[in-house]
Order: C-alpha cells, then structure tokens, then sequence
C-alpha cells in the first residue's frame, strides 16, 4: 500500500487572485490522477487561505483581519467543504480519503474549537494540519492562543501535520519552534512538512524525539531548490547530504538515514509552485509521476516503510479497516 500523506483539496482564494499557482485541486481529479500512478490511499486537508481573512486584500499579497472577511470563523467553512466533498459528493473516491482539518492557531480560537467538535460529531477525521506561514500566525500561538487543538489533539488522539520552514524570514513556521512544542508535548504526534527543508540538525532532532516525523512533500521542487542554491532550503554546512540532483538518490539517502521517521507525500498539486516574488517570476516545476518515480526508484521493501508503515505509525488509526 502507497498513503501519499500530504495533499491539498479544494480552492485558495489568495493564490488566485494574486495569480499565484497552484490555486485549487479537485478531489476526483487527485484521486484518478494518483491512483493510475499507484496510489492507494491520501492524507488531504484544505487549502491554505481561509475565509475569515480580508479576502479584498488577497490580490495585493496582503494578510488582514479587520474587514473584507466572508466567514468570522477560521476554516470553519474550508473544513465542512471538504468533508462533504469527501463524505458526501463523493463518497466512493472518498473511501480512499484520510482528512484532517485545518486550523489557524492564532485567530478565534475558542470559535474554531466550538466549530471543530461540531464537525467531529458529523465527520470523521483523522489529524489537524496548519500552513502558519502563508496566514502569518506564527506556530508558537500553540503556547497561547491556540493551546486549545493541543488540547483537543490530545482528548481526541489525533496527530498534527505542520508547514515547516527554516529561512529567516519565515518567523512563523520555524522547524525549532515546532520541536520545541513537540517535545513539550511528548504524549501528541508532530510531523514537519518538506523535510524540514534538509536542514540535518532539524532532522536529527526529528529522528531523537518520540514523538515526531517529517514528510518530503513537494520534493523534487526542493531538490532543484538545493541545485539552485535557493534561500527557502538548508544552507550547505546544515544541510543533509546527499546528491540532491538526483531526487531518487535524496529520498533513499534520507529513508536509510531517518528509517522510522520519514514520511512519503507528494504535497499535490504544490509539487509545482510558480509566482511573481519581489517582481520576478519563480517557476518550480514538477508533476505527480515524478514524484512517484522518485519513490519507487527506492524499490519495495523502502517504499512500503515510508509510504505506509510509518505513515500508520504517526496516524496511530484505531480502526485500521479504514485502510483495507
């Protein structure tokens, strides 16, 4: 079995009207695509916008709260959405669906928390993801503000999928902030997104705690991020090493490195990024084939470990005949 564990469904009204790509993704249309090329089962969650922004500021790459906003709650709406897409209009391709929920860990919380146990009792889900960077609600708000999902992560056992970053600018998604409430938290599961962008000590302290794992979503983009010598990746005295021209070679390296803790998932449709930043245009480019290609080079005793014993690990599913 192949659990691609990270991949986004639905519409990011930010992304589009800044003419940013990608900007949406359909459930069926993730699904037909990712089975053809051997996927069995999808963690997916929500874009990463969310309607209690200022959506009038979107077009300018703007992130307010203070007006324009077309939902007082924080994905209370992107949440249902997708659970009905899952659940409801789709149930058959849903089948094959592990959701999680979406939150924003600085904004009304007590609201989303009043808004989540009300879908739990309609839905069922299975993790709590954040994207903090792009909704500028820096990670640490887990210490405050958004305590309550750690709370509600630990009264429901379930597991957090978290955005992680490592270039300066980012002051939102930090992968050491994120550690750090990890291993303040050891009775909650944390899995960092991207490979903590290669960074080896964010890695290392990955594979030392209990309690957490990484996934590679958006991984080739990354590798050719490295080549470029691009700043959202690992400078070169904290990066892994590895060959990172080859995507292959840099997911098998990895796997023989961080064997029990690195899981496989695309990051669909963010495999691919293009945007105008600072007035240049940035294309990452690359497509579900290649980023499967890059696992199953790795052949099937490694595949099967990173792309469904570890991932049934971190998830800790009480019923697993949600996956037969």
């Amino acid at each position: 079995m192949i659990i691609d564990c990270h991949n986004h469904v639905g519409a990011d009204l930010l992304f589009y009207l800044h003419g940013d790509f990608p900007y949406a993704q359909h459930l069926v249309a993730m699904h037909d695509e990712g089975r053809a090329l051997g996927i069995d089962r999808w963690i997916v969650f929500p874009f990463v916008s969310h309607l209690a922004l200022d959506v009038t500021a979107f077009a300018a790459n703007e992130i307010k709260d203070e007006q324009g906003r077309l939902h007082d709650v924080p994905y209370a709406f992107e949440n249902r959405r997708l659970m009905r897409e899952i659940y409801d209009l789709f149930p058959d391709g849903g089948k094959a669906m592990l959701p999680f929920v979406m939150v924003d860990p600085m904004r009304n919380t007590a609201a989303q928390e009043k808004e989540l146990r009300k879908l739990r009792g309609e839905y069922r889900f299975h993790g709590i993801k954040m994207q903090t960077t792009v909704i500028q609600a820096d990670v640490k708000h887990l210490r405050s503000a958004g305590k309550v999902f750690l709370e509600l992560a630990a009264e429901w056992d379930l597991p957090f999928l978290i955005h992680s970053s490592i270039i300066d600018t980012d002051r939102w998604a930090q992968c050491g902030d994120i550690l750090d409430i990890a291993e303040a938290n050891p009775h909650l599961r944390f899995l960092l997104a991207h490979s903590c962008r290669y960074d080896k000590p964010s890695l290392d302290r990955v594979n030392a705690l209990p309690n957490t794992w990484f996934d590679n979503s958006a991984h080739c983009i990354h590798c050719d991020g490295v080549v470029a010598e691009m700043p959202f990746v690992a400078k070169k005295h904290r990066r892994f090493d590895t060959d990172y021209t080859n995507p292959a070679r840099v997911i098998a390296d990895l796997a023989a490195a961080y064997p029990t803790k690195f899981c496989w998932g695309s990051d669909s449709p963010f495999y691919s990024y293009a945007a105008e930043i600072d007035s240049e245009v940035v294309r990452l480019i690359s497509t579900y084939k290649k980023e499967v290609d890059a696992l199953t080079a790795g052949g099937s005793e490694m595949v099967n470990r990173i792309a469904n014993t570890n991932t049934r690990a971190f998830l800790k599913l009480k019923d697993e005949s949600i996956l037969s």
